[in-house]
């Protein structure tokens, strides 16, 4: 094995760590990517060569030092060794989320100041020359993809190999300036800038210099003991601080192979034939994982049922003690042995998981029982909690210490601190630079002595050290009697049911707790079928009597169990309605990491919160949404409200 660690002072860029990785595993994959059907790879001698050549492209075009370059398209490798190469020149990459509108790209392009563009494809050249008039500092564009490209005006355009291949024809004029630039570098040079998902309210481009990046990954790399063998799956939105520091700062720490899916829609075909060893994903995509599994379950035959049902039961039982080490007795290990070969081994084979080796979720609170699914199955999946402003690590469940309602404890070389309010607090290697252009917010987050407020309220556990995450901060008050209102952890239960996609639960200051339920169209859809159900759009499918029927029994199971803890029970869902439309980030509804953003939710659809709780039964509603192609229209329903039964009240009280 070859050994990757050194000082980190003598690797004060990712440029350095990439010259670092050449001299030692040069000949070893470094990227791989899916294009029609078949995976190319590069090694880190080939990526290098890459990378420069774009560098010095980038140089020809005119970058200067402190210039800020968009990077806007899906996981590519040309897309991550453009940021690498804006690094090089002394610039500053800015990587956007690809399905953003062109209004969204707009405001940050604008606030940023790129002069210069990368984009994956026309789609996104597309944006760009759309907003052209608005943000008009843009001088050069530059795209990855050809296709549909030909006749584009291409005075200030060009593609990215041809970008290369000039360099390449005209390297010496360069070298010398990028050398130059490369040893200029330092530990304090800006490594990127990656925006929040503005779900209070516009985004802030966060400022995150190499020593952010580079220690943490170093820190978090040596904790779930990370090795140039290991291969992840760059699926994720590269505009998300996640995506960075995996597919760049620890991938680029620890010499690991980064791959790129063909496209979402073989994302999962993809991540079978990888088998990553170290994979992230969000609740969300455990969620979709499960509600597929489970899917297929209900049309599978009979005896193949019954085995699943009878192994899965055994597997809640003991799966996550032997996964951790705990006694277990030796007839249990042989039938979940059994198990293994009938049952868990195929499936965790179906979803790609058979060789991971460290696994977790983030960005949210997963629910409990999807979580203790996963590590039922022998998957080491743990949680971590972070931020964009931590370099994305604050807190990390360690081997063998890992539970559903907990995020572990402090990364290396991150202190944590409670305040008198319950608020986290943190401060660390990672800790953020400054928000960019924006010294009075930067001010409000991080204080003289380096401690950032999170926003989220939380407490250590006595006798673990472990932190509990209760909710945002904003989003914790009371009832109206009084309990304790944490409207995430009612959320996440509801989730856990395939047939529910998203939920925003109600009732701060308030005598009871509503909710607005999104129902899974896949997995609701499908149910339908086999009840002979007949639909002809979401809309009509979300009115059904025997959906709502259904989705009633969910939100009476949860509230049973929300009901058996005292300190949260008076969460319970009294009134429901089922959206008549799926919550949208192109409609305001999410942040494009599928957020909920509450007080968009709570403004937009005001007249349906009134009437869950002035006692209607129904009510007559025109919600307007965008369309894919930014076309504006209007979606007329009729929703039914209902009750649901709660436990240890009555089931209706008094409507405010």
């Amino acid at each position: 094995m070859v050994e990757m660690t050194a000082p980190s002072d003598a690797l004060h860029s990712i440029p350095a760590l990439l010259a670092r990785n050449v001299a030692r595993i040069g000949a070893l994959p470094a990227y791989r990517e899916k294009e029609f059907g078949i995976w190319q790879s590069w090694t880190w001698a080939q990526t290098d060569d890459q990378i420069r050549a774009l560098a010095l492209g980038f140089l020809s075009l005119g970058v200067e030092r402190g210039d800020h370059i968009a990077i806007i398209g899906r996981n590519r490798p040309a897309h991550y060794w453009a940021m690498v190469a804006a690094q090089m020149c002394g610039a500053v990459p800015v990587p956007l989320y690809q399905d953003a509108v062109a209004d969204e790209m707009a405001y940050v392009l604008d606030h940023c100041g790129a002069r210069f563009i990368v984009c994956g494809d026309q789609e996104q050249v597309d944006k760009v020359l759309e907003i052209e008039d608005r943000v008009q500092h843009i001088q050069h564009v530059m795209y990855n993809d050809r296709r549909g490209m030909r006749k584009y005006d291409h005075s200030r355009m060009n593609a990215l190999a041809d970008v290369q291949a000039e360099a390449r024809a005209g390297h010496f004029r360069y070298e010398g300036e990028l050398t130059k630039r490369i040893a200029e570098l330092d530990y304090d040079s800006t490594c990127v800038m990656l925006y929040t998902s503005g779900t209070t309210g516009k985004p802030k481009g966060v400022v995150l210099s190499n020593r952010n990046i580079i220690e943490t990954a170093k820190n978090t790399s040596g904790f779930d003991h990370l090795r140039h063998g290991d291969e992840v799956l760059a699926y994720l939105p590269m505009a998300w601080v996640g995506d960075f520091i995996f597919s760049v700062g620890q991938a680029y720490w620890t010499g690991f192979t980064v791959n790129c899916p063909e496209s979402p829609a073989t994302m999962m075909t993809d991540l079978r034939e990888i088998g990553p060893t170290y994979f992230f994903a969000p609740p969300r995509v455990f969620e979709g994982q499960l509600t597929n599994v489970m899917i297929r379950m209900e049309d599978a035959g009979r005896l193949k049922k019954k085995m699943f049902d009878h192994f899965m039961a055994l597997a809640r039982q003991v799966g996550p003690a032997i996964l951790d080490g705990k006694p277990v007795s030796m007839m249990d290990r042989l039938r979940y042995g059994l198990g293994n070969i009938l049952v868990y081994g195929p499936l965790k084979n179906t979803l790609g998981f058979s060789r991971i080796r460290v696994g977790y979720t983030a960005g949210e609170a997963i629910g409990p029982e999807i979580f203790d699914f996963y590590r039922s199955l022998g998957i080491n999946l743990k949680q971590l909690y972070g931020q964009t402003e931590a370099s994305v690590f604050i807190t990390q469940q360690p081997d063998g210490q890992v539970r559903s309602d907990t995020v572990g404890v402090p990364s290396p070389g991150v202190e944590v601190k409670i305040a008198e309010n319950g608020e986290v607090f943190y401060r660390s290697p990672g800790t953020f630079v400054e928000y960019f252009k924006n010294p009075e917010s930067t001010a409000s987050t991080k204080d003289a002595e380096g401690w950032v407020a999170t926003g989220d309220a939380g407490f250590f556990e006595d006798g673990t050290g472990h932190l509990r995450i209760i909710d945002r901060a904003k989003d914790v008050g009371k009832m109206a009697d009084g309990h304790l209102f944490a409207p995430k952890y009612v959320e996440n239960k509801l989730k856990f049911y395939p047939n529910i996609l998203e939920a925003v639960v109600f009732g701060n200051a308030r005598t009871m707790c509503t909710a607005f339920v999104n129902i899974d169209l896949q997995a609701v859809g499908n149910w339908a079928e086999r009840n002979n159900i007949a639909y002809a759009s979401y809309q009509e499918l979300a009115g059904h009597p025997r959906v709502y029927d259904m989705i009633q029994g969910h939100v009476e199971e949860v509230n049973r169990s929300v009901a058996a803890d005292p300190m949260l029970a008076g969460c319970q869902v009294h009134r429901f309605l089922i959206l008549h439309k799926e919550l949208d980030a192109d409609d305001g509804e999410l942040t494009r990491t599928r957020k909920v953003r509450r007080n968009i939710i709570e403004s937009k659809f005001a007249e349906l919160i009134d009437a869950l709780y002035d006692g209607r039964d129904s009510i007559y509603t025109e919600t307007e949404v965008t369309y894919e192609d930014g076309r504006k229209g209007a979606i007329k329903a009729t929703l039914t409200i209902r009750d649901a039964a709660v436990q240890g009240t009555q089931t209706r009280m008094a409507a405010e």
